[in-house]
């Protein structure tokens, strides 16, 4: 294996060569011109194609003059945002000189006076220079869509145009009379092209000629089986095992054919016209017959992926191997159809064919191509229904799969019905329409399954991708796995639109005149005084999600790393990531804004109209989010501490967010305070400024008690304690003395307010067992006897 990545750094490394050597002979001389003469290139340029609409010829096509009115445009542009910067720097030297003196003052001296001067017919010109920049790029886009509408009508027209029906004898007359003239053109053009060939053969020629030929034929011969086995082998070794894998080798396989089969094409150009021995003609019909070849490589390549008839592991599509097998030669003769049928057209283009034989050519591969799209539908069906016979289930096709199944079907016979009553441009256009439509659909369908894999495996929970996003940005998995379906999803639909987009672009129009169409359309939308730009918003995303990113990244540095090394607290830790993570929330909004190039004035009716529901509706919340910042500024209680409100809740602060403070109570439940409370009431925090805790017993003992023992016995186990503190000492003070008992006042300290508990626990287990192993009983609550008294009698009580 150690020979195939140097076989194909060698193919590549000849490539290029041959690539940089032919641009450089084909380039021309492009000097650096002034603007005034850019301007008036780009201007004669457009009165070139108005007088090209004006005179019409078959030598310049309605495509050719919209892209060099397209090109017109994107140059003056261009020129237009090169020349604000000078016109920005001369209003900056002007406003250094200060405005001209007025009437009646000083004058100026003559250096700044002719300085002023200088200036002034600078910005004149400059300004003029602006203005006619702008004025051809409106004058270019209008002829740009007024060609565009002229395409589209005589596009239209040749559609509805009709011949007569090939089963009459007017329809074969005109090719037979006009075939020699036609032949002569054919002739001509092989004799230029034979004596290129000559010419290439030449000695000066002849070396690099063979070299490319020699790669060319390692390429075709075992350079696709030596690239797909190098791109197997990578990906099972490097593609985690499951989807993500089959995917990738059918990606693999697709590429694979385009990349040896068009490099082979574009080597053999090369060598063919290493010193430009190849007229314009005829470079330009090579050229394109490079891009078919490029064309029918995806064509075959593509259709052998999604079958996979040799691995049915790798099968992307739900198909039998019934049916794979049956379709398998499809691809190719599509494929061989479709190169063929292009080859023709660019040729008749070039030598100028006969409008009778034009229309035979079309008619002739308006039916091979449709006829070969329906006998890969009859075969489709057939699979179906022999599966089914031999008991086996078909498999449930999707209602898009039956929709494109129905159209396909639909257009085969529409195709050949329009052949057979004359009208071949319609029947060709329908034909070329169908195979167009099912590779970009079968593309779709590729990348679709590629990405959608691609991002499970990298965020699945369960995978290593997945897993490494968790570790390093402390993401739940129930994010990610929401990350993740968003992210597919939106995948999915912006891969469909674009395909729907390219297959719904205007008659005769292509995939440049919709990226064109797109442009300009969404370049002219606005919100307001917000201009809204694609490239803006897709700066803007990656911007906020870079910001967001790092933001994050900061802060568990700060959290783990940076601040747990410092002397401050915990809770004075938390603030500073807190403050951090609205300051830098802030800071990326800021450049999210500025991505956009938005600006106060753009958005100044949209703060305009959040102020009344600022002032109504969102009046608490402001009122939170600045207590909230006073808590961490100021920080009366802060993450840590224990506080107690009025409000009867009493816990430990977990979090204090923009709006509310999260309190744990001591049932582990979690009580959300706004943070307007916190500032407006009172609170009582048990834990600030490291208060100490105080443990406090009452002993109640009877008279007869001993007190000096008693003190010199709890005073004995307050100070042995390990958790009492020595500063300040416990004391144990006689509090009251009453009829029945007097009480002992024990009071000891403890580093915390939150060791009370258990100190006060562990003393008074204490104390009760050194009572009781000493003899000392403590006091028992009085008892109160209740005595009924005797009824009095009544004769005493009458006499009373």
């Amino acid at each position: 294996m150690s020979r195939l990545p140097r076989l194909a750094l060698s193919l590549l490394l000849i490539f290029g060569a041959a690539t940089l050597h032919a641009q450089d002979s084909a380039a021309p001389d492009t000097a650096a011109v002034s603007p005034a003469q850019a301007l008036d290139q780009l201007g004669s340029q457009l009165d070139e194609v108005k007088l090209a609409l004006k005179n019409p010829t078959p030598d310049a096509p309605l495509a050719d003059l919209r892209s060099t009115a397209l090109a017109v445009q994107d140059q003056s542009r261009q020129l237009t945002a090169s020349l604000a910067p000078q016109m920005t720097a001369l209003q900056a030297q002007l406003a250094v000189l200060g405005p001209a003196p007025a009437k009646g003052a000083p004058a100026e001296a003559p250096e700044v006076a002719a300085q002023r001067r200088k200036l002034d017919k600078a910005q004149a010109d400059l300004d003029a220079q602006i203005k006619q920049s702008q004025l051809l790029n409106q004058n270019a886009m209008q002829l740009a869509a007024q060609i565009t509408g002229l395409r589209n009508d005589q596009f239209q027209a040749r559609l509805a145009s009709r011949t007569p029906t090939p089963f009459s004898r007017a329809f074969w007359a005109g090719p037979v009379r006009t075939f020699p003239d036609d032949l002569v053109r054919l002739k001509r053009l092989g004799t230029r092209f034979t004596a290129a060939v000559n010419d290439a053969w030449q000695p000066p020629n002849r070396q690099p000629l063979l070299w490319c030929l020699a790669a060319a034929v390692l390429l075709l011969a075992g350079g696709r089986w030596v690239l797909e086995r190098l791109l197997l082998a990578l990906a099972a070794r490097h593609v985690p095992d499951g989807h993500l894998r089959r995917s990738a080798m059918a990606t693999a396989v697709a590429l694979t054919a385009v990349l040896t089969t068009g490099l082979a094409a574009q080597l053999a150009y090369t060598g063919l016209n290493w010193n430009d021995v190849l007229d314009d003609d005829t470079q330009n019909l090579m050229t394109s017959l490079v891009r078919l070849v490029c064309l029918a490589a995806f064509i075959t390549g593509l259709g052998r992926a999604l079958l996979s008839v040799r691995r049915p592991s790798w099968r992307l599509p739900a198909l039998s191997d019934l049916t794979a097998q049956w379709l398998q030669p499809f691809p190719w003769l599509l494929a061989a159809a479709a190169l063929l049928a292009g080859m023709v057209e660019r040729t008749t283009r070039t030598i100028g064919t006969s409008l009778p034989a034009t229309v035979a050519t079309r008619g002739l591969f308006a039916l091979v191509i449709s006829g070969l799209i329906g006998a890969a539908l009859w075969r489709l069906r057939r699979s179906r229904s022999e599966l089914a016979r031999d008991g086996g289930e078909p498999v449930q096709r999707p209602v898009w799969v039956s929709l494109l199944v129905a159209a396909a079907s639909l257009g085969v016979v529409v195709s050949w019905l329009c052949v057979a009553t004359g009208f071949i441009a319609m029947a060709f256009f329908l034909a070329r329409q169908m195979l167009w439509v099912g590779l970009i659909f079968a593309t779709t369908y590729l990348l679709v399954h590629l990405l959608t894999d691609l991002i499970n495996t990298l965020l699945s929970p369960r995978g290593r991708g997945g897993q490494q996003l968790q570790a390093s940005l402390t993401l739940p998995s129930h994010k990610l796995e929401q990350a993740n379906v968003l992210l597919v999803g939106i995948v999915r639909v912006g891969l469909v639109l674009v395909a729907l987009a390219t297959v719904l672009t205007p008659f005769g129009a292509g995939p440049g005149d919709l990226l064109v169409s797109a442009r300009q359309t969404l370049g002219n939308l606005k919100l307001g005084e917000l201009a809204i730009n694609p490239a803006s918003i897709i700066t803007a995303v990656l911007v906020l999600l870079a910001g967001v990113l790092v933001l994050r990244v900061l802060k568990r540095w700060l959290r783990e790393q940076l601040l747990p090394k410092s002397a401050m607290d915990r809770g004075m830790q938390e603030s500073i990531i807190t403050l951090l993570g609205y300051l830098g929330g802030l800071l990326v909004v800021v450049l999210t804004l500025a991505a956009l190039q938005v600006d106060l004035k753009s958005i100044a009716w949209i703060v305009s109209a959040l102020s009344v529901g600022i002032g109504f509706g969102l009046q608490a919340i402001v009122q939170n989010f600045i207590s909230g910042l006073i808590l961490l500024v100021e920080r009366p209680v802060k993450v840590g501490d224990w506080v107690s409100l009025s409000s009867d809740v009493e816990g430990d602060i977990r979090r204090i967010n923009v709006r509310a403070t999260e309190i744990q109570m001591w049932d582990r439940s979690t009580v959300i305070v706004p943070n307007s409370q916190l500032i407006t009431q009172n609170v009582r925090n048990v834990t600030q400024a490291n208060a100490l805790g105080r443990v406090q017993i009452k002993l109640p003992m009877p008279l007869d008690t001993n007190a000096g023992k008693v003190r010199e016995l709890v005073l004995g186990i307050l100070r042995a304690h390990h958790g009492t503190l020595a500063t300040p000492a416990p004391y144990v003070q006689l509090e009251n003395v009453t009829a029945g008992a007097m009480t002992f006042n024990c009071v000891a300290y403890v580093g915390s307010p939150r060791e009370v508990g258990g100190v006060k626990s562990d003393l008074l287990f204490e104390i009760l067992e050194r009572l009781r192993s000493e003899k000392l009983p403590m006091s028992s609550p009085q008892s109160m006897l209740v005595r009924t008294l005797p009824p009095l009698d009544e004769s005493i009580d009458g006499q009373g």
